[in-house]
């Protein structure tokens, strides 16, 4: 053989090799991405979907669509919040059998300002919150983006907004996008729940004896009814009224219960019934206190027998709290008048319990005119947990008080405030014993309990927890946010707080515990990162080429070796 027929033959051969390298490579890649394997090796298994969400994801009857409003020129932690999004629902699809389609859409894409100001309003109109950030220009001057962190859920021409930004003034950047990123998978999973669920809880607001007005709670009730359908009315005596109902709201009773209304509660309880109790003991005419001062008066409700059966007290006082809201007062100095903003320490803003799934990750909760409760009983079959406290430096005062306004301007006494962490919400979860139990009942068309199967019921000793603040223009009368203040705009905890009591009360599925994953926070020290930026620049910079030079090197040592003769 020649030597130009060797030289053909080694280049046909090496063109064959390379061209089964390549199809090899084709085939391999084409195979692998009809196959998906994953390990989730992060230490808090941030990327595995939980099984509840895996079960709702593998019913799917029909397809969802979903629009995320997180694109376009956001910042930088929110594109991280973004990427999480999207791994997030891209698990879904696939969990879901690709029958979840997403799309991330910029909010302010419109081309001019009219349209993209239209189009901010069709967003919040359907429930999406918008955020307002302030950003640095080329110019040395700063802009104001506004921003939209949710998303639009559709299913079967029903829209659902899902807001998923955690905005809590008290924590950094960078923990609310950590906990936001918590939260993702439950916010998401709960709303598809929701909309595919063939059954819809029925949830009552007990009236007739004298609760708060619907005026008075129609913010919490509008968000209520994307879970549940809610009803008003009253008891009447009537034994069996409630049965339809997964839970019942008590919400700022001021008149006292007969004993007829609190059996009926108290057998509604026994046969597996879920109340919520937002109770004052003490009743405060806020009415009055615009004119200066009003009274405290003790007002019992004739239920504390069936809280102190269950395994609560409402204590009838009133809970002062350095850690509280601000009150605006009018202030005369040279002649004019002008508001100021003064500590009022009848407000305060109470404190959620961090390792429980109703209040993990929610803003503080304001309240107005507090008691404090104390559990009672030594039954080890109910469960007891403090949901909402106070701070460490509150005051117990009982009444009757007088309550002034001129207290906001007087420098409190420190050393008067020595009570600290007094419960004003707790959750009971267990049997409970009838509180008509060894009592003469009345015979009627029931069968009496003396004992109930598990269930779950949350105290709150404030009905003002449950109230949105209602502005008046002539006779309409209009409900704010809940939770909002008027003055400074800042958005409590109050509205989350209710809404996840509900639905952990009637949860089934678990679902609910998804709101107590943790993930861990790793930053970077920002002390070893200033003092030792100069040697990881280096270190980034000269590592690459310094392995390309190495392999290189190699490569033509080893190649020399074996084809010099």
């Amino acid at each position: 053989m020649t030597g130009a027929s060797k030289n053909r033959n080694i280049r046909i051969r090496s063109w064959m090799q390379f061209i089964y390298a390549v199809s090899f490579i084709i085939v391999a890649a084409s195979a692998a991405s009809l196959i998906r394997f994953r390990i989730d090796l992060s230490e808090d298994k941030r990327y595995t979907l939980s099984k509840p969400t895996k079960e709702v994801l593998s019913s799917l009857g029909d397809d969802i669509y979903i629009q995320v409003f997180l694109e376009g020129d956001i910042p930088i932690p929110l594109k991280r919040l973004k990427r999480s999004v999207s791994e997030l629902l891209e698990e879904f699809r696939l969990a879901s059998g690709r029958k979840i389609d997403y799309e991330f859409i910029n909010p302010s894409a419109a081309a001019g300002s009219n349209d993209r100001e239209k189009q901010y309003a069709t967003l919040a109109g359907k429930g999406l919150i918008p955020v307002d950030l302030r950003a640095s220009d080329a110019e040395g001057g700063s802009t104001v983006k506004r921003i939209f962190p949710g998303m639009l859920l559709n299913y079967n021409g029903i829209e659902v907004p899902v807001n998923f930004l955690k905005n809590n003034p008290a924590l950094s950047t960078e923990q609310n996008i950590l906990h936001s990123v918590e939260g993702l998978e439950y916010e998401i999973i709960e709303s598809i729940s929701t909309l595919t669920s063939d059954t819809v809880y029925r949830v009552a607001f007990l009236e007739g004896h004298d609760e708060i007005p619907e005026i008075e709670t129609a913010d919490i009730e509008m968000h209520l009814a994307k879970f549940f359908t809610i009803d008003r009315g009253s008891i009447g005596g009537i034994h069996g009224i409630l049965d339809k109902y997964a839970a019942v709201i008590i919400a700022g009773p001021e008149k006292e219960f007969n004993e007829e209304d609190k059996l009926v509660l108290d057998q509604y309880i026994m046969n597996g019934g879920k109340v919520i109790w937002f109770i004052d003991e003490v009743a405060v005419n806020l009415d009055s206190l615009a004119f200066g001062q009003t009274f405290g008066i003790y007002r019992p409700l004739n239920i504390e027998d069936l809280l102190f059966r269950y395994g609560a007290r409402v204590n009838p006082y009133i809970v002062k709290d350095l850690e509280c809201n601000v009150i605006r007062l009018k202030s005369a100095s040279g002649g004019n008048q002008q508001f100021i903003s003064l500590p009022w320490v009848y407000d305060p803003m109470l404190i959620p319990s961090a390792d429980h799934s109703i209040t993990r990750n929610i803003n503080r909760v304001r309240g107005e005119f507090v008691s404090y409760i104390d559990t009672v009983g030594l039954d080890g079959r109910i469960k007891k947990k403090v949901l909402l406290r106070t701070s460490d430096f509150t005051k117990k005062v009982a009444p009757p008080l007088l309550i002034s306004l001129k207290e906001a301007e007087a420098i409190p006494d420190e050393k008067e405030y020595n009570n600290s962490s007094l419960p004003v919400a707790v959750l009971l979860d267990g049997v409970f014993h009838s509180a008509f139990r060894n009592r003469v009942v009345k015979p009627g068309n029931f069968r009496f309990r003396d004992e109930s199967s598990r269930t779950r019921m949350i105290v709150v000793a404030d009905a003002d927890i449950i109230r949105n603040e209602v502005k008046r223009n002539g006779p309409e009368a209009i409900p704010l946010q809940l939770g909002q203040d008027k003055y400074t705009g800042e958005v409590y905890g109050n509205r989350d707080f209710i809404v996840n009591s509900l639905n952990w009360l009637v949860d089934d599925n678990g679902l609910m515990d998804l709101r107590s994953r943790e993930l861990k926070l790793r930053l970077l020290d920002n002390a070893k990162i200033k003092s030792s930026r100069t040697s990881w620049q280096l270190l980034n910079l000269l590592t690459p080429i310094l392995i390309v030079a190495v392999g290189g090197f190699l490569y033509t040592f080893f190649r020399r070796r074996k084809y010099t003769a």
